[in-house]
């Protein structure tokens, strides 16, 4: 049996062998072109599997563009509040230098100090401004939770309901975005 296996098998090889040489004798060369257009009129526009690659193709297209944007989104908003560590950490340099104008304002003998001091108080609130540094709330503004803590209530007639009353430390904003809040005493009339 194994001498009929042997003779089937070797007859298959050849005729394979003989479709192959006719095969390589029958090639046609096309340039790129060619191959191209080939393709183009084999392939139905209307074919499902066109629709799904041309659908990916896109869904592709709109995440890489999503992505894009999320990050110009990002990178201008690390641009726009760069600063904004440095700055807060210069805050209490302010708030000691209003202390110093306001236990000195009354001093007659530290006058020419006082004035150094509101120089330079001036001078390093024009600079932080430049940056986007912005102070919030003054007595008699009106509360806003968003850019003011109370600390406690007082009342003063000549103010309105829910006004503040008194500054108890400044608050400051950059560029829109609270970097810390007012701590006010607001006004409740009874």
């Amino acid at each position: 049996m194994s001498g009929k296996k042997d003779k089937v098998e070797m007859a298959e090889e050849e005729s394979i062998a003989t479709k192959t040489e006719e095969a390589s004798e029958n090639e046609i060369s096309l340039s790129e072109e060619e191959l191209k257009a080939l393709c183009r009129e084999h392939v139905c526009p209307a074919c499902d599997v066109m629709g799904e690659a041309k659908e990916e193709r896109l869904r592709a297209l709109a995440d890489a563009e999503n992505v894009k944007k999320r990050l110009a989104r990002e990178t201008d908003e690390l641009k726009k509040f760069a600063a904004e560590s440095i700055l807060s950490d210069l805050l209490p340099i302010l708030d000691n230098l209003d202390l110093a104008l306001d236990h000195a304002q009354n001093l007659e003998a530290c006058k020419d100090f006082v004035m150094g001091v509101d120089m330079t108080r001036k001078m390093f609130l024009d600079t932080v401004a430049k940056h986007g540094l912005e102070s919030v709330g003054k007595a008699g503004d009106e509360f806003d939770p968003n850019f003011h803590e109370a600390m406690g209530v007082e009342q003063v007639a000549d103010l309105p309901d829910g006004s503040i009353a008194q500054m108890m430390q400044r608050g400051y904003v950059l560029k829109g975005r609270v970097i810390r809040p007012a701590k006010v005493m607001v006004n409740k009339l009874d």
